[in-house]
């Protein structure tokens, strides 16, 4: 299970990525072969992701503004996830890829329907969530680096895969100031299981979370 030492003093550009075993299952190669042929909607795709994940930083700090050092370590969050936002836009632009809506595919509403309604479980999930999310991310950002068939691309993805794994260490470092190691353990098997039931059956059209 995705593991890292509580340190109440650790901020978000000081954690040591963990290695991911909190994905019950790899993402399959049919995903692979769809996202690499269809790079032009994954790369749109992206942009929305991003954006989202930065969203979500900062609704996590609005709606905990008491703690600190959530608040510390998702400003950062936030705005690494926003110069990433413009970095994949500037993929945009050089491949003439217009700004434009995409439909979500169902993992992003599966997964925040695990998230309980009641506090103080409602962060709890919130945060584990938002680190499964940032898992996956990592794990599908380093198919892309590996398969894509242009070297610039690639290598652009490559150099995201650090941040994503830092991000999802920071979410398991929080979940972990914030409850006891053991109620987090258990709760992360639960919605890791659940995050991989909802990527079993491939989404029709390409995304990131497809």
């Amino acid at each position: 299970m995705l593991e890292i030492s509580k340190n109440s003093e650790l901020s978000a550009s000081s954690v040591t990525p963990p290695t991911i075993v909190a994905l019950k299952q790899p993402t399959s190669q049919a995903w692979v072969k769809m996202a690499i042929a269809n790079l032009d909607t994954i790369l749109l795709d992206h942009s929305h992701c991003e954006r989202k994940a930065a969203g979500v930083a900062l609704n996590l700090m609005f709606r905990y503004p008491s703690n600190t050092q959530l608040v510390r370590m998702l400003t950062a969050i936030a705005r690494e996830e926003l110069e990433h936002f413009e970095q994949v836009n500037q993929w945009l632009e050089r491949r003439h890829i217009p700004l434009g809506h995409l439909s979500a595919p169902p993992y992003g509403a599966g997964m925040k329907a695990q998230i309980r309604p009641q506090e103080p479980q409602r962060l709890l999930d919130s945060l584990l969530v938002s680190g499964l999310i940032e898992a996956r991310s990592h794990e599908r950002l380093g198919l892309l680096a590996n398969h894509s068939p242009d070297p610039d691309l690639a290598k652009f993805y490559r150099s995201l895969m650090a941040s994503e794994a830092r991000h999802y260490g920071v979410y398991w470092v929080l979940a972990n100031t914030y409850f006891e190691r053991d109620v987090v353990k258990e709760r992360l098997e639960e919605l890791a299981v659940a995050e991989s039931e909802l990527l079993e059956t491939l989404h029709p059209e390409p995304r990131i979370h497809s």
